[in-house]
């Protein structure tokens, strides 16, 4: 999702379908799931909120644990954004234009290398900006982007077929114009299910749609947090954001709404030992 303080898809290459990417099932090991099978609220020994208007010059306002925004049903975690006018917690006489919901896991669960999977249908209209990613604990230390981002997923919208993976550190990012990343363009990835994953170790970051890798980051080698920070453990992030820097680039059509983001899983593999 990045924008933290940030813009992504300045630099992004584009790129076809290639050749099918390595299967998660040979030398994985699933160490860490949500498969959204209990209706009602997301589940708190997993999941947290973020609350308020939290980056990009948004519009939405991110709910805490409000139904109408985040819940599970019919197997899926439901995120969605509403046109509303909901009046903000703490402050009298001032309403949200619109509602969503950002979860993410930090404080229940982080990881370090692994391949991240996420099996979702995008919600779509000009002005939605779904977002499946990453950041490292180090955000509270070392702040962005010396944290390190990994962007799992991201789709705008105003161009909706095409899906973008990114990274960011502090020598690649969108205020130097230096960021890395890839895009590829699937058909309506919002009328079916897709999965969305990363393969991630010492080496490499390698970026996937249906094991179809289309991205990889590789590590210079130097031994640089500038250029790779990603030797430390990451947590994961799931949200719906209206409008913003990027996703609101054409501005917010609001005859589209209610929008749902469908996750249908999440799934965490790391590698087995080998003999």
């Amino acid at each position: 999702m990045s924008w933290i303080l940030l813009a992504v898809g300045a630099v992004l290459v584009t790129a076809t379908m290639p050749a099918s990417g390595p299967s998660h099932s040979a030398g994985w090991k699933l160490v860490w799931s949500d498969e959204f099978d209990v209706p009602g609220a997301p589940d708190p020994a997993r999941w947290k909120y973020e609350v308020g208007y939290i980056r990009n010059r948004e519009s939405q306002y991110y709910t805490d644990d409000r139904r109408e925004n985040a819940r599970v049903e019919d197997g899926c975690l439901v995120i969605e954004a509403k046109k509303e006018n909901y009046p903000i917690p703490g402050k009298p006489d001032t309403f949200a234009a619109h509602t969503s919901a950002s979860l993410h896991t930090r404080g229940r669960a982080q990881w370090l290398y692994g391949r991240i999977e996420v099996r979702a249908k995008l919600p779509t209209g000009r002005g939605t900006w779904p977002a499946i990613w990453m950041l490292s604990e180090s955000i509270s230390t070392a702040g962005w982007p010396a944290c390190g981002e990994i962007d799992i997923m991201e789709n705008v919208g105003y161009d909706p077929h095409k899906i973008h993976g990114t990274v960011h550190t502090r020598a690649y990012n969108h205020t130097k114009r230096t960021e890395k990343g890839g895009s590829v363009t699937i058909d309506r990835p919002y009328d079916d299910f897709h999965v969305y994953a990363i393969e991630w170790d010492q080496q490499k970051i390698d970026f996937f749609v249906d094991d179809q890798k289309y991205f990889t980051f590789t590590n210079d080698g130097q031994g640089n947090a500038d250029t790779w920070p990603f030797d430390q453990p990451f947590f994961l992030k799931l949200n719906l954001a209206i409008g913003g820097m990027w996703g609101g680039r054409r501005g917010i059509d609001d005859s589209i709404f209610p929008q749902k983001f469908l996750i249908d899983y999440v799934r965490v593999y790391q590698r087995t030992p080998q003999p």
